[in-house]
């Protein structure tokens, strides 16, 4: 029966905790609650940080809009459009991925992962495809102030995409190697929450080049 119960502890801490699929803090290590505080706290401050980069942008396209008459509004290219639908989605299997964790679905949380990362990395390649639209166009960042600023918004935006899929690609490779300890986990849930910063961020961005033409 002892041997019985030790194995069953065993399986449980593959799927659910042990030393690598996490549920107990290896002796001496910080507390689980005190590193998820603190990771929670950082990327508040970041996000914080990016807000105020992203007011100081939307100043300036404000200001900038309505000091002269050489403001030339641009077509809004569709793909836009796809492209938000794609990281609106990408919250969703993101979230999905942070459920499936935190029910010890280890199966369930690789997919949606996976899933995460690659529509997160669609959106990249769909906003690669909408700046060739413009070029095409002969829609360049010096053609005008408005594009400067679609360029700048946009591209701001998606090299903070880029260094969130970067921290899902991490997660993939954890996930895939049964590496999901407290750590993996507080990591997951950290990303998530820039992820869906991101998403809103997006959403912001869209709206502002829209209705500030």
């Amino acid at each position: 029966m002892a041997t019985i119960a030790r194995g069953h502890r065993h399986d449980r801490g593959d799927d659910f905790g042990g030393d690598e699929f996490g549920r107990f803090e290896p002796r001496g290590g910080p507390a689980p609650g005190a590193v998820r505080r603190a990771a929670r706290t950082g990327m508040l401050l970041a996000l914080l940080a990016i807000t105020m980069m992203f007011v100081a942008f939307t100043s300036a396209y404000v200001v900038r809009g309505g000091l002269s008459d050489d403001w030339q509004p641009i077509d809004m290219p569709r793909l836009l459009w796809l492209n938000a639908g794609l990281l609106l989605l990408s919250s969703v299997t993101i979230e999905e991925a942070r459920k499936a964790l935190n029910r010890g679905l280890r199966a369930a949380c690789n997919g949606w992962l996976a899933v995460t990362t690659i529509l997160g990395g669609a959106f990249l390649i769909g906003q690669l495809v909408v700046w060739r639209q413009l070029a095409a166009q002969g829609i360049y960042v010096a053609t005008n102030p408005s594009s400067s600023f679609f360029y700048l918004l946009t591209g701001a935006h998606g090299i903070h995409v880029l260094g969130g899929l970067l921290a899902l690609l991490y997660a993939d490779i954890e996930a895939w190697r049964y590496r999901l300890g407290p750590a993996k986990r507080t990591l997951l849930e950290v990303t998530a929450m820039y992820w869906h910063f991101m998403d809103g961020l997006w959403i912001y961005i869209l709206c502002l080049l829209w209705f500030g033409r």
